[in-house]
């Protein structure tokens, strides 16, 4: 299945386009990976959302950009579609986050270098730091929050509800591990994870007091 693609004309300074890149890669926990046999950035896990991997360039003014998630069998999925449809939205909607700060306009003048909001005008000699907008995960961090809080009292009302909502839950944790809600995203995932042995235990209890019913029937 094809990547998901995208391409933006920015006519912008490389170090600013490198910043924002670096800042997405580490606010999203992404690693340098391979992606049969050629490297790629990966973020995720195998077990509760799944590995995404992105790769990009910038050149010439156009900023190149191809996101895709592992599919079945080692496939590609796109980031549309039915299939994985849960996983692929909040990745989706970090992208979009990334291209909206690539986008912004920026007062660049010769002898600047892009920042962080708040940024202080640099020392004597060295050159000035021009505040920049950067992707902020922190709404991803509340929304673990809640999913974690939700999948712990599904787990004693619907365990595969709990069990979904758990790992909504602790994808959109990882996002905003590193935004300004980290300690909101590290409680996310927690509960996440609580939420998941609860609703395991739940799911063997009620299978174990079906036994002697269906027993009863025979």
């Amino acid at each position: 299945m094809a990547k998901y693609v995208k391409e933006l004309v920015l006519n912008k300074p490389e170090d600013f386009v490198q910043f924002i890149m670096e800042d997405y890669l580490r606010k999203n926990s992404f690693i340098m990976a391979d992606w049969k046999g050629e490297p790629a950035y990966r973020t995720g896990d195998a077990m509760m959302e799944g590995y995404k991997y992105l790769r990009w360039y910038y050149g010439n003014g156009v900023f190149h950009l191809e996101a895709w998630m592992k599919g079945t069998f080692g496939g590609e999925w796109n980031l549309n579609g039915f299939v994985g449809c849960l996983q692929k939205k909040p990745y989706r909607e970090s992208l979009e986050q990334l291209f909206a700060a690539l986008q912004q306009p920026l007062p660049m003048h010769q002898g600047t270098m892009p920042g962080n909001p708040g940024g202080m005008p640099g020392q004597q000699g060295m050159p000035n730091v021009v505040p920049v907008h950067t992707v902020d995960n922190s709404g991803a961090a509340a929304m673990g929050l809640v999913f974690g809080i939700l999948s712990i009292v599904f787990a004693f009302l619907v365990p595969l509800v709990s069990i979904l909502l758990a790992c909504l839950g602790f994808s959109r944790a990882r996002m905003g591990a590193g935004s300004r809600r980290s300690g909101q995203a590290k409680a996310g995932k927690i509960l996440c994870i609580i939420g998941i042995i609860a609703a395991i235990v739940m799911w063997g209890m009620n299978i174990l007091m079906l036994i002697p019913a269906i027993g009863s029937l025979y």
